[in-house]
């Protein structure tokens, strides 16, 4: 799996370009759009929120080619403070925190450590990160993922999931794309975000807050969950590549480098046409 390429939070949609430079289309009130002078990355991340009390409140995380780490808008937790980090391969963002992925397997963790989202500095031979707004998970190079945080909807039972090449969380939710192209979930079930069962070839996950989406070898993407604001009407298109799920909105990067959107667009955050030359998964600048 590539590094992901495209970010949704909240209010806000992030994409990085060929020439590893990063654009943004959202609201931007906490800063978190202020990507512009932003080089030589590689991959990127957004942090979402979900309580509507905190609407504002998003940041944005970059990872550049040398290892070390960028982020812009809301800090109240530290979830910025990554500017120390080194030889990082890998971020994640989620609400209030930021991880990131060393070299070596480890993960470090910045920003809000209540309900144990941030309790990662145990795990070892890790792979694959994701944030969820109170949880976090870890894939392991064997296969096998771990997960920390408030698990109060089951959210945090993926102790015996085996063979998974990717994961994804949500508000409540968490999903894993199998070595086979099958999807598994386990958390709330009330919205119909953990219905992935008859999913097959999938080659990506993402999660939003109360949905959950997929892309298929064939360059379709299949999407599950809360459809109030469209954020699953994906079934028109074609040529997908990858996809990211906000809190309610979702983005599919095209083939030929462009990004298709839909969902709450609200603050702007879908307002991604004019966006071009997007990283595809596996390019590294």
């Amino acid at each position: 799996m590539g590094l992901p390429v495209i970010a949704a939070g909240r209010r806000h949609s992030v994409g990085l370009r060929v020439d590893g430079t990063v654009v943004a289309a959202g609201a931007g009130t906490s800063g978190e759009c202020r990507v512009g002078d932003w080089v030589h990355v590689v991959a990127v991340a957004a942090g979402s929120v979900h309580t509507a009390s905190n609407t504002g409140r998003s940041h944005s995380v970059g990872l550049r080619a040398d290892g070390t780490v960028v982020a812009t808008g809301w800090n109240g937790d530290g979830q910025c403070d990554v500017a120390s980090w080194r030889d990082v391969t890998l971020v994640a963002a989620g609400w209030r925190r930021t991880l990131g992925l060393v070299g070596d397997g480890t993960v470090l963790a910045a920003g809000r450590r209540r309900e144990g989202v941030a309790d990662v500095s145990r795990w070892r031979e890790v792979v694959g990160l994701a944030c969820g707004d109170w949880h976090s998970v870890g894939l392991r190079a064997d296969g096998t993922t771990v997960a920390v945080g408030n698990g109060r909807r089951g959210q945090c039972a993926v102790d015996t999931w085996r063979d998974i090449a990717a994961v994804a969380a949500g508000y409540l939710h968490t999903v894993g794309l199998t070595d086979d192209g099958r999807v598994l979930a386990v958390g709330d079930r009330s919205t119909g975000a953990c219905d992935v069962g008859a999913w097959r070839d999938v080659v990506a996950v993402a999660a939003g807050s109360y949905h959950t989406v997929g892309v298929t070898a064939a360059g379709r993407v299949v999407a599950v969950g809360s459809n109030g604001l469209g954020q699953c009407d994906v079934a028109d298109w074609r040529g997908i590549v990858a996809v990211a799920a906000g809190s309610t909105h979702t983005l599919g990067l095209r083939v030929d480098g462009t990004v298709a959107a839909t969902g709450d667009n609200a603050h702007g955050q879908c307002e991604v046409t004019g966006w071009d030359a997007i990283q595809s998964p596996g390019h590294r600048s």
